[in-house]
């Protein structure tokens, strides 16, 4: 069956009609504003008409208050809401009780100790993605930087919950990804875009295709893995 990918990120319908066809497992819908991919309530209401209900959707969110939540759910439907910010356990807890969605937090990596953190998080999350670390620039936005981390960081590790790779992930280092860390699914957004916000379908299309090749939670030794690579 290959490795599941979440496509996020998407703007536009056509966008989603091209991941929907193309056989991704997840969508991610970002309501960060400071991000180019971030979606404005009449945006995702749109959007959400086109959705399909089979394939679940998850609201990307950087510490965000109950308002903009309640915001996001008035306008869609979301079947999970990522965490990709400061947020804390505690936080989260409150965010699946009050919402009554399931939750993936984001974990950003650049040495081991960031991917122990997961440990923080069994009883608040149902998922975890793990991206890369964001650039130390003023303005970075949390994820969706096209960067990568070490991957041998993951090989091997009993996560103890479902979880993602992201960070810099295309049809032409997945399979390298997948080797080294054994993940169970994948997150891709700007490697597979032609400008910020903008899906490039062949891209994407190509990187649907060699995940369903992929085999699933298999952890091979393939040399030196990637550092920081755009």
């Amino acid at each position: 069956m290959g490795i599941p990918v979440k496509i996020c990120g998407i703007r536009r319908a056509v966008d989603l009609e091209c991941a929907l066809d193309n056989g991704a497992a997840f969508i991610g819908f970002n309501f960060y504003p400071p991000s180019p991919r971030s979606l404005s309530f009449s945006e995702w209401k749109e959007l959400a008409r086109t959705m399909d209900p089979a394939v679940p959707s998850v609201a990307v969110t950087v510490d965000a208050d109950d308002r903009r939540l309640d915001g996001v759910l008035a306008a869609g439907s979301v079947d999970y809401i990522q965490l990709h910010g400061g947020e804390t356990p505690e936080r989260a807890r409150e965010v699946r009780r009050r919402t009554g969605k399931r939750i993936i937090k984001a974990l950003a990596v650049s040495d081991a100790g960031d991917v122990a953190r997961h440990e923080a998080w069994l009883e608040s999350a149902d998922m975890i993605l793990f991206d890369a670390r964001p650039p130390k620039t003023p303005g970075a936005i949390p994820g969706g930087n096209g960067l990568s981390f070490d991957w041998r960081l993951l090989a091997g590790r009993n996560i103890g919950l479902p979880w993602l790779l992201a960070g810099g992930l295309d049809a032409d280092n997945i399979e390298r990804a997948a080797a080294l860390t054994g993940a169970p699914m994948l997150d891709a957004s700007s490697r597979i875009e032609s400008a910020p916000g903008i899906k490039d379908h062949d891209r994407m299309k190509r990187l649907l295709t060699r995940a369903r090749s992929l085999v699933r939670g298999e952890t091979r030794q393939l040399g030196e893995a990637p550092h920081d690579s755009h």
